[in-house]
């Protein structure tokens, strides 16, 4: 059943046919894809997913492009250090710390990233973007928000009250398990499902994304509040001059067409495609998206 992430090694091998990779940052073991060679291309996971949710960009992109996705502490296949201090400054810290030690100088070939973000994966990915602007070439945004605007649905929100929402999310696995249910139009194979809960198979392993529901920050004087602010100030600058491509599921109930137009306000130059589908996009309409993304990365510098 998805609900224990119980899935036969032979299957999640098919599914995810990848080398697994470690290095140690900031205390746990952070695990990460890095498969193919050329242009890098950074995909950036959310909550309560990990580097699975790009699996099939990294299958039809690797034979052009060195795809590099990560699974931030806490998350996915990287350690679940007991007791870490999660925090959305840790996890953009923790990005920049692998990038930069993985790739060579931004002047030099294979320097410059096409950056692709989604869920908690866009402050995350756009927060070291900020911090290295020359290392971006292009961007793509599917269903996110870097925006202090927005409300926060009822069910993120019965997640971050006290005891209940620990008893939903770590002692039930609620959060991890309906997401693979409620995320997404087409219903996911039973194998899929369970992958991506796969990772959150105890109370402990389920801290990472339990944190991840309580940093979101309701109250803007908070460090989080504070930065994402910060971020929200930063990002039209810095990402003025990128070619920037947004693929949107308009039945996303967490990320909803509100938030399209903030990007679209703020990046009116941005090229833009709404599809019927969830938050998981990926899952939706990947077929169409990976042909997307392949035709606005070849595309010539203007």
């Amino acid at each position: 059943m998805a609900e224990n992430g119980k899935i036969e090694e032979s299957e999640f091998k098919a599914l995810y046919p990848f080398q697994n990779r470690l290095v140690e940052i900031d205390g746990g073991n952070y695990h990460y894809l890095d498969e193919g060679e050329g242009e890098p291309v950074v995909m950036v996971h959310g909550n309560p997913t990990w580097s699975f949710f790009y699996r099939n960009l990294v299958i039809g992109l690797r034979d052009q492009y060195r795809c590099l996705a990560p699974d931030h502490l806490g998350c996915g296949l990287s350690e679940k250090p007991p007791g870490y201090r999660y925090s959305l400054e840790r996890h953009i810290m923790n990005l920049e710390t692998w990038l930069e030690a993985l790739l060579p100088d931004a002047s030099w070939s294979g320097g410059k990233i096409n950056l692709i973000v989604h869920d908690w994966g866009g402050p995350i990915g756009i927060g070291y973007a900020i911090r290295h602007p020359t290392r971006i070439r292009r961007v793509v945004i599917l269903n996110t928000s870097v925006f202090t605007a927005g409300d926060m649905p009822w069910r993120i929100k019965i997640c971050r009250w006290p005891f209940l929402g620990a008893l939903m999310v770590r002692g039930l696995n609620l959060f991890s398990s309906m997401a693979t249910i409620s995320t997404t139009v087409k219903p996911l194979p039973q194998a899929v499902r369970d992958a991506y809960v796969m990772p959150y198979n105890s109370w402990e392993n389920r801290a990472g994304i339990h944190a991840f529901v309580k940093d979101i920050p309701l109250d803007p004087d908070t460090p989080t509040g504070r930065l994402l602010a910060h971020i929200e100030d930063m990002v039209r600058g810095v990402l003025a001059d990128k070619p920037m491509l947004i693929q949107w599921g308009m039945r996303d109930w967490c990320f909803t067409p509100f938030f399209l137009d903030l990007w679209r306000k703020r990046f009116p130059q941005a090229e833009v495609d709404k599809y019927p589908a969830g938050h998981y996009i990926l899952e939706d309409a990947g077929g169409e998206i990976l042909a997307r993304i392949r035709a606005f990365l070849e595309r010539p510098d203007t």
